[in-house]
């Protein structure tokens, strides 16, 4: 609920919220992959338009699209958002489907998922916001240049140096069936410490990539290579606790089945997989350890 200066509520800004919040939360959280900033920049969003006179804006969805977008630009380019003082590799936030989250449905399924959003992370700002703008919500060029203040011709030179810059193929909308069918294969491969059954799961270049901030069990850089994967995912010593103390649930992450561990009812880990273009095996595994980038999920 948003309130005017004197308190009263603004019955045109919560109707504007009610209309706006689903598309200024998907634009927000793909730009910036954290959640809570998501919410934040949604809220400052709509809290920045009380008071204002809004009736010479004829395309709120464009007005909003572009207040949205350079807002995110900002946060991004933003000293407090340099992550060379991050300890490890950062992967975005997971998010998971409650009653709580903006309803995604109606944007690309595929642009939501997880594998899209590390891939994301590979564009600079403006490369993501003209990529975003394209690619996941179709604006023409003419449009995306009055959002980002650049000319068309140079949104589109843009667009193709962000096609360079993002690992190819971009990741595929996956068949349902063939995914939650690898999925459980890996997780009770990976329980039962199968070697075999994980070689035979995991593409030849297999990547898995850790997020676990300070947590001490945490790879600090990318694990490249089948034999090498299966090394640590076998490894006596690494994940016991995802092994033998937490309980392992099927979730939908990012719109798609993936694992969600919690001890207690509190969420310790989150393991996404990424299956290869053929959808035949399990390319990248992403875990996210770092209690920072799970304790907004409730299940």
């Amino acid at each position: 609920m948003l309130h005017s200066e004197s308190g009263h509520v603004d019955n045109t800004i919560d109707e504007l919220y009610r209309d706006y919040r689903k598309l200024a939360f998907s634009i927000a959280y793909r730009m910036l992959g954290v959640v809570y900033d998501a919410e934040d920049a949604v809220q400052d969003l709509f809290a920045d338009m009380v008071g204002r006179d809004l009736s010479e804006v004829r395309h709120m969805k464009a007005y909003i699209a572009k207040w949205m977008t350079n807002r995110c630009i900002n946060v991004l380019q933003s000293p407090r958002r340099t992550r060379e003082n991050y300890i490890g590799e950062w992967l975005p936030e997971p998010l998971i489907e409650s009653a709580d989250q903006p309803d995604q449905a109606a944007e690309r399924a595929d642009s939501l998922s997880y594998a899209y959003l590390v891939m994301l992370e590979r564009l600079t700002p403006t490369e993501r916001a003209v990529f975003l703008l394209r690619e996941v919500f179709e604006y023409e060029y003419e449009e995306i240049s009055d959002i980002v203040g650049k000319s068309a011709p140079n949104c589109r030179k843009i667009m193709s140096r962000a096609k360079e810059h993002a690992r190819k193929p971009y990741p595929s909308v996956e068949d349902a069936d063939a995914r939650n069918a690898l999925v459980t294969k890996f997780v009770s491969a990976f329980q039962h410490y199968d070697v075999e059954a994980l070689l035979a799961l995991l593409s030849e270049d297999t990547e898995l990539i850790m997020d676990g901030g300070s947590h001490p069990r945490s790879a600090k850089r990318p694990i490249v290579g089948r034999s090498r994967v299966v090394t640590l995912l076998t490894s006596p010593k690494a994940f016991r606790a995802m092994r033998f103390s937490w309980q392992v649930s099927f979730t939908s992450v990012n719109g798609e089945m993936n694992m969600v561990y919690c001890d207690q009812g509190v969420v310790k880990a989150v393991c996404c997989c990424e299956l290869t273009a053929e959808q035949d095996r399990i390319s990248n595994v992403y875990i996210i350890l770092n209690p920072d980038k799970l304790d907004h999920i409730s299940l």
